[in-house]
Protein backbone atom coordinates (compact mmCIF):
# COMPACT_ATOMS: atom_id res chain seq x y z
CA UNK A 1 0.00 0.00 0.00
CA UNK A 2 1.41 3.40 -0.73
CA UNK A 3 1.31 6.47 1.46
CA UNK A 4 -1.04 8.47 -0.52
CA UNK A 5 -3.68 5.22 -0.62
CA UNK A 6 -2.96 4.86 3.15
CA UNK A 7 -3.58 8.86 3.63
CA UNK A 8 -6.89 8.68 1.24
CA UNK A 9 -8.10 5.69 4.12
CA UNK A 10 -7.47 8.05 7.10
CA UNK A 11 -9.01 10.87 5.13
CA UNK A 12 -12.31 8.67 3.96
CA UNK A 13 -12.59 7.65 8.05
CA UNK A 14 -14.42 9.52 10.55
CA UNK A 15 -16.04 8.74 14.24
CA UNK A 16 -19.40 7.12 12.49
CA UNK A 17 -22.29 7.77 14.48
CA UNK A 18 -24.80 5.60 13.32
CA UNK A 19 -24.57 2.37 11.94
CA UNK A 20 -26.43 0.04 9.46
CA UNK A 21 -25.95 -3.60 12.21
CA UNK A 22 -24.39 -5.57 8.84
CA UNK A 23 -21.69 -7.59 9.42
CA UNK A 24 -18.07 -7.72 9.08
CA UNK A 25 -16.26 -10.35 7.48
CA UNK A 26 -13.77 -12.44 9.07
CA UNK A 27 -10.97 -11.65 7.12
CA UNK A 28 -11.31 -7.53 7.32
CA UNK A 29 -11.52 -8.11 11.06
CA UNK A 30 -8.86 -10.81 11.68
CA UNK A 31 -6.74 -7.92 9.75
CA UNK A 32 -7.33 -5.69 12.49
CA UNK A 33 -7.12 -7.66 15.26
CA UNK A 34 -3.44 -8.21 13.94
CA UNK A 35 -2.74 -4.47 13.89
CA UNK A 36 -3.62 -3.91 17.31
CA UNK A 37 -1.60 -7.29 18.41
CA UNK A 38 1.20 -5.13 16.23
CA UNK A 39 0.92 -2.26 17.98
CA UNK A 40 4.18 -0.77 19.67
CA UNK A 41 4.01 -0.73 23.62
CA UNK A 42 6.52 0.19 26.46
CA UNK A 43 9.47 -2.76 26.44
CA UNK A 44 7.14 -4.49 23.98
CA UNK A 45 4.99 -4.97 27.11
CA UNK A 46 1.45 -4.73 26.79
CA UNK A 47 -0.36 -4.17 30.27
CA UNK A 48 -3.91 -4.65 29.30
CA UNK A 49 -6.05 -6.72 27.49
CA UNK A 50 -8.77 -6.31 25.20
CA UNK A 51 -11.70 -7.89 24.52
CA UNK A 52 -13.63 -8.77 21.32
CA UNK A 53 -17.71 -8.82 22.12
CA UNK A 54 -19.59 -10.02 19.01
CA UNK A 55 -22.69 -10.61 21.29
CA UNK A 56 -25.81 -9.40 20.83
CA UNK A 57 -27.34 -9.72 23.77
CA UNK A 58 -23.97 -8.36 25.33
CA UNK A 59 -23.59 -5.66 23.51
CA UNK A 60 -27.47 -4.90 24.96
CA UNK A 61 -26.36 -5.22 28.25
CA UNK A 62 -23.56 -2.74 27.50
CA UNK A 63 -25.80 0.23 25.80
CA UNK A 64 -27.08 1.67 28.72
CA UNK A 65 -23.32 1.84 30.56
CA UNK A 66 -22.29 3.69 27.32
CA UNK A 67 -25.36 6.63 27.37
CA UNK A 68 -27.34 5.04 24.83
CA UNK A 69 -25.23 5.53 22.13
CA UNK A 70 -26.74 3.13 19.36
CA UNK A 71 -23.17 2.21 18.16
CA UNK A 72 -23.10 -0.12 20.54
CA UNK A 73 -25.26 -2.15 19.45
CA UNK A 74 -25.65 -1.63 15.95
CA UNK A 75 -21.76 -2.32 14.97
CA UNK A 76 -20.95 -5.82 13.98
CA UNK A 77 -18.10 -6.06 16.96
CA UNK A 78 -16.65 -3.77 19.76
CA UNK A 79 -12.97 -4.32 20.93
CA UNK A 80 -12.77 -3.07 24.32
CA UNK A 81 -9.37 -1.77 25.57
CA UNK A 82 -8.60 -2.84 29.55
CA UNK A 83 -5.80 -2.45 31.47
CA UNK A 84 -4.40 -4.44 33.85
CA UNK A 85 -5.54 -3.51 37.33
CA UNK A 86 -2.40 -5.39 38.91
CA UNK A 87 0.54 -5.23 37.13
CA UNK A 88 3.76 -7.12 38.44
CA UNK A 89 7.01 -9.25 38.20
CA UNK A 90 5.19 -12.41 37.32
CA UNK A 91 3.81 -10.91 34.24
CA UNK A 92 7.40 -9.90 33.48
CA UNK A 93 8.52 -13.38 33.51
CA UNK A 94 6.48 -14.56 31.41
CA UNK A 95 7.19 -12.26 28.55
CA UNK A 96 10.77 -13.48 28.99
CA UNK A 97 9.79 -16.75 28.29
CA UNK A 98 7.51 -15.81 24.93
CA UNK A 99 10.84 -13.76 24.07
CA UNK A 100 13.08 -16.02 24.91
CA UNK A 101 10.79 -19.24 23.28
CA UNK A 102 10.26 -16.84 20.08
CA UNK A 103 13.87 -15.47 19.79
CA UNK A 104 15.43 -19.22 20.56
CA UNK A 105 17.61 -17.26 23.23
CA UNK A 106 18.06 -18.61 26.77
CA UNK A 107 16.09 -16.76 29.14
CA UNK A 108 18.59 -15.93 31.45
CA UNK A 109 20.40 -13.50 28.60
CA UNK A 110 17.05 -11.71 29.07
CA UNK A 111 17.78 -10.61 32.91
CA UNK A 112 18.97 -7.02 32.34
CA UNK A 113 15.59 -6.42 30.48
CA UNK A 114 13.47 -7.91 32.80
CA UNK A 115 15.05 -6.20 35.67
CA UNK A 116 14.44 -2.98 33.77
CA UNK A 117 10.73 -3.60 33.38
CA UNK A 118 10.51 -4.59 37.24
CA UNK A 119 11.89 -1.86 38.02
CA UNK A 120 9.50 0.23 36.15
CA UNK A 121 6.65 -1.78 38.25
CA UNK A 122 8.19 -1.65 41.58
CA UNK A 123 9.27 2.08 41.38
CA UNK A 124 5.36 3.54 40.26
CA UNK A 125 2.74 4.28 41.71
CA UNK A 126 -0.88 1.49 41.27
CA UNK A 127 -1.89 5.31 39.74
CA UNK A 128 1.37 5.68 37.99
CA UNK A 129 1.32 2.27 36.21
CA UNK A 130 -2.57 2.69 35.65
CA UNK A 131 -1.89 5.63 33.41
CA UNK A 132 1.18 3.73 31.94
CA UNK A 133 -0.73 0.94 30.59
CA UNK A 134 -3.67 3.08 29.52
CA UNK A 135 -1.16 5.18 27.24
CA UNK A 136 -0.17 1.72 25.67
CA UNK A 137 -3.57 0.71 25.22
CA UNK A 138 -4.44 4.00 23.65
CA UNK A 139 -1.83 3.56 21.29
CA UNK A 140 -3.18 0.15 19.89
CA UNK A 141 -7.09 1.94 19.53
CA UNK A 142 -4.70 4.43 17.38
CA UNK A 143 -3.53 1.12 15.00
CA UNK A 144 -6.65 -0.44 15.47
CA UNK A 145 -8.27 2.62 14.07
CA UNK A 146 -5.98 3.09 10.99
CA UNK A 147 -6.51 -0.74 10.21
CA UNK A 148 -10.00 -0.07 9.70
CA UNK A 149 -9.51 2.86 7.39
CA UNK A 150 -7.61 0.44 5.16
CA UNK A 151 -9.91 -2.33 5.45
CA UNK A 152 -12.53 0.14 4.77
CA UNK A 153 -14.30 -0.57 8.14
CA UNK A 154 -15.91 2.11 9.87
CA UNK A 155 -15.24 2.68 13.22
CA UNK A 156 -15.90 4.95 16.10
CA UNK A 157 -13.37 5.25 19.04
CA UNK A 158 -15.52 5.44 22.31
CA UNK A 159 -14.44 7.32 25.95
CA UNK A 160 -18.10 8.50 26.58
CA UNK A 161 -18.98 5.34 29.00
CA UNK A 162 -19.38 4.32 32.81
CA UNK A 163 -16.37 2.43 33.55
CA UNK A 164 -17.66 0.45 36.42
CA UNK A 165 -21.01 -0.98 34.59
CA UNK A 166 -18.28 -1.80 31.85
CA UNK A 167 -16.30 -3.56 33.71
CA UNK A 168 -19.62 -5.32 35.78
CA UNK A 169 -21.05 -6.39 32.34
CA UNK A 170 -18.05 -7.81 31.00
CA UNK A 171 -17.03 -9.46 34.29
CA UNK A 172 -13.80 -7.30 34.60
CA UNK A 173 -13.22 -7.37 38.31
CA UNK A 174 -13.08 -10.92 38.10
CA UNK A 175 -10.52 -10.56 35.66
CA UNK A 176 -8.43 -8.01 36.79
CA UNK A 177 -9.29 -5.66 34.43
CA UNK A 178 -10.40 -1.64 33.70
CA UNK A 179 -12.19 -0.94 30.60
CA UNK A 180 -10.48 2.44 29.50
CA UNK A 181 -11.71 2.86 25.74
CA UNK A 182 -14.25 1.07 23.22
CA UNK A 183 -13.54 0.57 19.30
CA UNK A 184 -17.00 -0.10 17.53
CA UNK A 185 -16.28 -1.99 14.31
CA UNK A 186 -18.97 -2.17 10.95
CA UNK A 187 -20.08 0.15 8.65
CA UNK A 188 -21.77 3.36 8.39
CA UNK A 189 -25.33 4.10 8.23
CA UNK A 190 -25.37 6.72 5.27
CA UNK A 191 -28.74 7.55 5.02
CA UNK A 192 -28.82 8.40 9.10
CA UNK A 193 -25.55 9.18 9.71
CA UNK A 194 -25.44 13.38 9.64
CA UNK A 195 -21.75 12.73 9.46
CA UNK A 196 -21.63 10.20 6.49
CA UNK A 197 -20.50 12.96 3.72
CA UNK A 198 -19.38 15.83 5.83
CA UNK A 199 -16.10 16.87 4.68
CA UNK A 200 -13.36 15.84 7.19
CA UNK A 201 -12.48 19.36 9.26
CA UNK A 202 -8.78 18.94 11.16
CA UNK A 203 -6.29 22.31 12.02
CA UNK A 204 -4.20 23.60 9.35
CA UNK A 205 -1.09 21.74 9.54
CA UNK A 206 0.98 25.22 9.77
CA UNK A 207 -1.17 25.79 12.94
CA UNK A 208 -0.69 22.13 14.41
CA UNK A 209 3.12 21.60 13.61
CA UNK A 210 5.76 23.84 15.47
CA UNK A 211 9.58 23.61 13.86
CA UNK A 212 11.81 23.38 17.07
Amino acid sequence: MTETNFLDSLKWRYATKKMSGKQIPQEKLDQILEAVRLAPSSFGFTPYSVVLVQDKELQAKLLPHCYNQSQIVDASALLVFAPWKNINEDQVDIYMKEIAETRNVPVEALGDFANAIKGKINHSSNEDLHTWASKQAYIALGFGLAAAAVEKIDSTPMEGFNPEGVNEVLGFHEKGLHAACILALGYRDTEKDFLANAIKVRRKKEALFIEA
